[in-house]
């Protein structure tokens, strides 16, 4: 019987080696395959997008290498599909970054830079990028969130966020703006924070995503 094969999207632009090595902890009987090959992406069972850097440099790769059709067919074959940091951004519709990015569109919503004079409730200022663990509310129930709960800790790197329509946002976090944490539709779930970095709960949602089927 063959293993169950998961794999996440190469493009150049994602933390690989963390993430990869995170899911064979959770899930060491999948087989974790980190690739830019678009047939084995297309055989995967489950799809994850990764990503970090600038989103003009990300968008610019994922058009160069047709992951952006990569990602329009995963998703729409129903398989589960996970987005991470830059990898979320991505699938909203617009942002703000670079003087403005067209991104893939597969959610409304646009991306936006915390202001330069955030501050925290007590007025003290805030250091953009966003950096370090903080808590989240979550919205929904979800498969993907079994285990976790409003008050769990999750690392965050980041100086843009998503402003997600609330029928997409799974959960929010504060940090001088409420912003999307993490978002959903279908078979699509995906992370502003970084699950890989954020044991005990983002291993809990990254098992969780290993034994998703993509539905609700």
């Amino acid at each position: 019987m063959s293993r169950t094969l998961l794999t996440i999207i190469d493009y150049g632009m994602g933390n690989l080696h963390s993430v990869a090595k995170a899911l064979e902890h959770v899930a060491p009987n999948t087989q974790i395959e980190v690739t830019s090959n678009k047939d084995r992406i297309a055989e995967a069972d489950h799809i994850l997008l990764p990503g970090v850097g600038a989103i003009r440099d990300c968008m610019a790769e994922i058009r160069r290498q047709g992951v952006d059709t990569v990602v329009a067919e995963a998703i729409a074959s129903g398989k589960p599909f996970l987005g991470i940091c830059v990898g979320m951004q991505a699938l909203l519709a617009h942002s703000h970054e670079n003087n403005g990015v067209d991104c893939l569109g597969h959610l409304d919503g646009e991306v936006r830079r915390f202001s330069a004079t955030a501050r925290d409730e007590r007025g003290l200022a805030l250091k953009v990028p966003h950096m370090g663990w903080n808590t989240v509310d979550l919205q929904i129930d979800h498969p993907l969130l079994q285990g976790i709960h409003s008050g769990d800790r999750f690392y965050f790197v980041h100086s843009y966020y998503v402003e997600a329509h609330p029928g997409y946002t799974a959960a929010r976090c504060s940090y001088d703006a409420t912003f999307a944490a993490m978002i959903y539709r279908d078979n699509l779930f995906a992370t502003q924070f970084h699950p890989e970095k954020s044991f005990p709960a983002g291993l809990t949602l990254l098992k969780n995503f290993v034994d998703w089927n993509g539905r609700r």
